[in-house]
């Protein structure tokens, strides 16, 4: 337990350049009171004392801005940089070696059972303010880039930005990204064209008319 409880203060030296001492680092960094708020939440929660765990959870969340379901699996050396408004969900998986920055949220989708949220492999780095939704693998060093939305699994040494996310670097080389921009969703362009569609009906409709009374007219 010690051991595991110093390589959480010394990760943050390697991670932190800020970080001046042992003592502004145990006093001062919320990131390192949430994780060992949740290790003890966490022994508790696998004593099936669900009370006891929530109760430590929310006053961790309410001193240091960061929430964490002590039914989450947390490995070694995690490191959560400015964690203020970090979310990490029960049934999270979390490796060695891994980096949170603020406003992460790792998350469900909906009200699914069972294995409902992420599963980040070692080495892992989320950016800041980006979303990892669902039962999703993230894989082995990878990279979520900052503000993305990463709805599907993540392969092994990649780099994932976007809305959806999308790999752009894969094993260090940029996966070139589709040019056909063609062929890409144009939601205004449809809705001209379905605008046109409908102008067009109408003035076949009118000129139809103008037909009717025409021709009524003359044979009066």
């Amino acid at each position: 337990m010690w051991k595991l409880l110093k390589d959480d203060v010394d990760v943050i030296f390697e991670q932190d350049p800020a970080a001046r001492s042992y003592l502004e680092v145990i006093l001062t960094y919320s990131g390192l009171h949430a994780i060992w708020a949740h290790r003890l939440a966490h022994f508790f929660f696998k004593k099936k004392l669900f009370f006891i765990a929530r109760v430590i959870s929310q006053i961790s969340r309410f001193f240091t801005g960061i929430e964490i379901h002590p039914g989450a699996v947390i490995g070694r050396r995690f490191f959560i940089d400015h964690g203020m408004g970090v979310v990490i969900g029960e049934t999270c998986i979390i490796g060695d070696n891994v980096t949170l920055y603020q406003g992460v949220t790792l998350g469900g989708t909906g009200k699914e059972r069972g294995k409902r949220h992420p599963t980040l492999e070692d080495n892992v780095l989320v950016a800041t303010g980006a979303k990892v939704l669902g039962s999703i693998v993230i894989g082995a060093n990878s990279k979520v880039g900052a503000g993305s939305v990463v709805l599907k699994n993540v392969p092994a040494n990649a780099t994932v930005v976007g809305i959806p996310g999308k790999v752009v670097i894969q094993d260090g080389v940029k996966v070139k990204p589709d040019l056909n921009h063609q062929n890409m969703p144009d939601p205004v362009m449809d809705k001209c064209e379905s605008m046109e569609l409908k102008i067009a009906a109408m003035e076949r409709e009118i000129n139809q008319l103008k037909n009717a009374l025409k021709k009524e007219g003359s044979s009066k």
